[in-house]
């Protein structure tokens, strides 16, 4: 502790307002606690700020954008050209989606006494942390019990420093116009959600991925309808391409990529690099603490999310696990609970993911190999969108749904969607998989017509044996 520096006392501290940590101090203070959070930043975190949410509202305004433009097949003609008004679009983004919710989150802290305090947040050792200002002054604060939620960050490579028109997901995000040409290296979630949004904006755009395919999350079938959309928008894929350099001007900026041990450069207006993220574990002092960190920088943590130090939970991208906001969302709720003496644990069978390409992509539990990998007898049973009446209403027909259920007892152990609305269908089958639910569980559930998510009970009646449209 610094030398005549008086030590507040505090209840519960959560370190980070992203997703996990705001929940969790929702929680907390729902449960009777007296909170403070600390956040050095924005309230809402990445995900609301420079992440999830902004990311989705430039993917929506690339939608808009291209119905706009062609709407001929439901007899729209005679369209004058939209133009993009690229300043509005971002405004709009950073006012009307992103202040709306940060704010929102700030009125739900402030309605349930949460204590805000700016700054970072160093550790001293298992019960005292010191949080420093901008202005080089700190408050030192004792606490009964803490909460680790201090997210993730971009990882920078060699040859691209973050700089100018070499950004990472969060300058992707604030580019001042749509750029001609934009070179995204990742293709990952990130990089093929935005590289999807910015084609649909006008850009060219090329991904330079490192492996043998995009999206390597997902099985190659979902994978060859995104990439079948990318070509359609004249986005090229690059794949077993390493980024080895990058060249910037006033006017641009030239990167130099290796292919089959051949060096290629592109051109372009921004680069933008999305690899992945490293936990934000470092430079707060946890080795003051009995916290213990994995060899990739998480911290361990047991099913309530306690570390080593009894009175220090941890949540969210810096533990083991997805780097998924709702995955935070649940993990805040049990550390909280575990705090306020609540019988909680982490022990769902599985967290569903989404990517937001064109079509969307969405999987939970285990595909048909990881099952039979883990020596389960299972059947898969697909279902295609071009049978879905309200899919065919859409003109969007690309795609389809797939169940994953054991030959015994017809357990769905797991379903990948590749289709319009898949980002919402994923939460039903999520529920199955978890819930221990089977193919009959969902055939038997009347579904409303016409709707989107009759494919599950499609895949299901044919998961029984009883298959009605195909």
């Amino acid at each position: 502790m610094v030398v005549g520096d008086f030590a507040e006392e505090r209840d519960t501290i959560i370190v980070g307002a992203g997703p996990g940590g705001y929940v969790a101090a929702i929680r907390a203070a729902e449960l009777g606690q007296k909170v403070m959070i600390v956040e050095k930043e924005h309230i809402g975190g990445v995900c609301l700020n420079v992440g999830c949410i902004p990311s989705k509202a430039l993917i929506s305004a690339g939608h808009r954008l291209q119905e706009a433009k062609d709407s001929k097949i439901f007899g729209i003609k005679n369209i004058q050209d939209p133009v993009l008004d690229f300043k509005v679009t971002q405004d709009w983004k950073d006012h009307q989606v992103v202040d709306r919710l940060t704010g929102g989150v700030a009125m739900l802290l402030k309605k349930h006494k949460v204590e805000v305090v700016t700054g970072e947040a160093y550790m001293h050792d298992n019960h005292t942390l010191r949080v420093m200002n901008g202005d080089h002054t700190g408050q030192t604060y004792k606490f009964e019990h803490l909460i680790l939620a201090t997210g993730s960050r971009p990882v920078e490579i060699p040859g691209f420093k973050f700089n100018g028109r070499v950004v990472d997901s969060t300058g992707g995000l604030n580019l001042p116009e749509v750029p001609k040409e934009l070179v995204v290296i990742g293709g990952g979630y990130i990089g093929s959600e935005l590289a999807g949004a910015y084609a649909n904006l006008g850009a060219h755009v090329t991904i330079l991925e490192g492996t043998p395919q995009i999206l390597p999350n997902f099985e190659k079938d979902m994978v060859q309808l995104v990439l079948k959309n990318f070509k359609a928008k004249g986005v090229d894929v690059v794949t077993n391409a390493m980024a080895k350099n990058s060249e910037q001007d006033d006017n641009g900026v030239t990167v130099t990529y290796e292919v089959d041990g051949k060096e290629q450069e592109i051109h372009a207006d921004y680069v933008m690099v999305t690899v992945g993220r490293r936990p934000n574990t470092d430079d707060m002092g946890l080795e003051y603490t009995d916290v213990k960190l994995t060899d990739r920088g998480l911290i361990e943590v047991d099913a309530q999310g306690r570390t080593a130090a009894e009175d220090i939970f941890a949540i969210g991208d810096i533990v083991a696990g997805p780097a998924l906001a709702h995955k935070a969302f649940a993990e805040g709720k049990v550390a909280a609970g575990a705090i306020s003496g609540k019988k909680t644990a982490n022990d769902y069978v599985s967290v569903p993911a989404v990517c937001f390409t064109d079509p969307e992509l969405a999987t939970v539990g285990m595909t048909k190999a990881e099952a039979e990998k883990a020596g389960l007898k299972v059947t898969a049973s697909k279902f295609p969108f071009a049978g879905n009446g309200r899919a065919i209403s859409l003109n969007s027909m690309d795609g389809f749904f797939r169940l994953v259920t054991t030959k015994d007892e017809g357990t769905v152990v797991g379903a990948q969607i590749a289709g319009p609305g898949a980002s919402d269908l994923i939460s039903e089958l999520s529920v199955a998989v978890n819930g221990g639910l089977n193919a009959e569980d969902l055939a038997l559930t009347i579904h409303p017509h016409p709707t989107l998510g009759e494919v599950v009970q499609e895949a299901a009646d044919a998961a029984m044996g009883y298959p009605t449209h195909i």
